[in-house]
């Protein structure tokens, strides 16, 4: 019998090394290899003979020229949720692998219990548990009120079985949940360890592609907020997505990290109510719920996700601080990027904030991640260092560089209608993102300096 090899594996970037060391030479990390015993089986076979041929589908021998690939779109299948398809790039796609990951609460299973049942009204869909017994799924579903009839399920961890199962059963969509208590035989370490979830994940994500079967696989998230498992497993799948919400609210984003099939970094807004997830079409308005009395430090922008504009706001405040290194909180924002605008603040303003405590929130736990939000940052620091409210009807967007000039940012004529739809009046925006046509109705500002800017506070 052939001895099973041993292989070293990085959990943050998934480089292999034939055997341990403390720093993963290619991330820089330390301490982040994990033991991978491969099966003698494994090991032993040849490239022709184990199976992975067809890693990416069928399996084709001949070389093809790209021209004659076959372009007909294949058609996408509908999970029944319209923010569910906005973040996947229209829907399911035949054939490949999904990848939904959260913190234990968020709502991962719900979400997919939910999108099965109502499948499983037009298509077949086989639910697999690992986590759950058959009757805890059931009680689920009868207390969400969903339609039960037609859904297949198998409570199985082992890879092996549920893929003969699925031989048999032909299911149009396969949901695992989750891929941390999936295990092969041949495979001796525990299930959710490295070496398994890998393999169990590249087995099924296998014969997915071969069979033209749906694979949605649920994943869980270490303390970070990271999936768990090696960072390998990314690369397999098509699509990454990353459900969020904290326990003390009752709205969960669901937001696209990769996609193969779609924009990435698109955002689905979902509501938890006693009936389960139910979807927001206009997430801005559930972002503007401001109060009556409008506050200092306090400013709206417009913000692009994905494939839509997304109206938040931002908060500011400035306090004086009582030891000698203030301090430079930023809660969906960039601190980093928090702590050079200050300096252009200062610097191309006039405004000195070293001796002030800045804190910054983007309400609704939205997570900024574009330069758009610049000026608008900038327009709440200045509003509670001078503690003056800034107009309600006040709509800010544009991205500020060093030098404090105003710098364009893309899609600037759908960000200023979805501020007029919401019965924003007022906008300041930088000069080069002026729309060709105003909304009625509605007053645009073009600035090019930030000195321009906050002349017009």
């Amino acid at each position: 019998m052939a001895k099973a090899k041993t292989a070293f594996v990085c959990t943050e970037c998934g480089a292999e090394y034939g055997k341990w060391q403390g720093q993963c030479t290619q991330c820089r990390e330390w301490n982040t290899l994990s033991e991978v015993r491969l099966s003698a089986r494994a090991s032993a076979a040849s490239p022709r003979t184990d199976g992975r041929g067809g890693y990416a589908g069928a399996t084709a021998r001949d070389v093809v020229d790209l021209s004659a690939v076959d372009l007909t779109e294949v058609p996408r299948i509908s999970s029944t949720f319209e923010e569910f398809d906005r973040v996947l790039g229209g829907g399911l796609v035949p054939g490949s692998a999904v990848l939904l990951g959260g913190h234990p609460g968020a709502g991962k299973s719900t979400l997919l219990l939910q999108t099965a049942c109502k499948l499983a009204q037009q298509h077949k869909v086989l639910y697999v548990t690992g986590e759950e017994s058959l009757s805890q799924v059931a009680m689920r579903a009868h207390r969400l009120q969903l339609p039960v009839k037609g859904l297949s399920m198998l409570a199985e961890t082992s890879v092996e079985n549920i893929l003969s199962t699925v031989e048999q059963q032909q299911p149009k969509v396969l949901i695992i949940d989750s891929i941390q208590t999936m295990h092969l035989e041949e495979i001796s370490s525990a299930p959710g360890s490295v070496s398994q979830v890998r393999e169990s994940a590249a087995a099924l994500t296998r014969f997915a592609k071969q069979t033209g079967t749906v694979l949605l696989l649920v994943g869980h998230v270490t303390k970070d907020g990271t999936l768990a498992g090696p960072k390998v497993l990314e690369h397999m799948i098509d699509a990454s997505l990353l459900l969020e919400g904290g326990a003390d609210s009752r709205f969960r984003t669901l937001r696209g990290q990769k996609n193969r099939f779609g924009a990435v970094n698109e955002l689905g807004v979902f509501a938890m109510l006693e009936h389960g997830l139910k979807e927001v079409k206009n997430p801005s308005a559930i972002f503007l719920s401001r109060t009556e009395d409008q506050a200092p430090g306090s400013v709206v922008m417009v913000v692009w996700e994905g494939t839509r504009p997304l109206l938040v706001e931002v908060q500011a405040l400035l306090d004086e601080s009582a030891f000698g290194n203030p301090r430079r909180v930023a809660v969906g924002l960039d601190a980093q990027r928090l702590a050079m605008l200050l300096a252009v603040l200062h610097k191309h303003g006039g405004m000195f904030t070293g001796d002030q405590d800045v804190f910054l929130n983007v309400v609704g736990g939205v997570k900024v991640l574009e330069t758009s939000a610049d000026l608008a940052l900038l327009f709440a620091v200045v509003s509670s260092l001078r503690n003056q409210p800034l107009p309600r009807d006040l709509v800010v967007f544009g991205e500020v560089g060093l030098s404090g000039e105003i710098r364009p940012v893309p899609s600037g004529q759908e960000r200023i209608v979805e501020a007029a739809k919401h019965g924003f009046t007022r906008a300041i925006v930088p000069k080069s993102n002026m729309p060709r046509q105003i909304p009625e109705g509605m007053k645009v500002i073009g600035v090019e300096k930030l000195s321009e800017a906050l002349a017009e506070l």
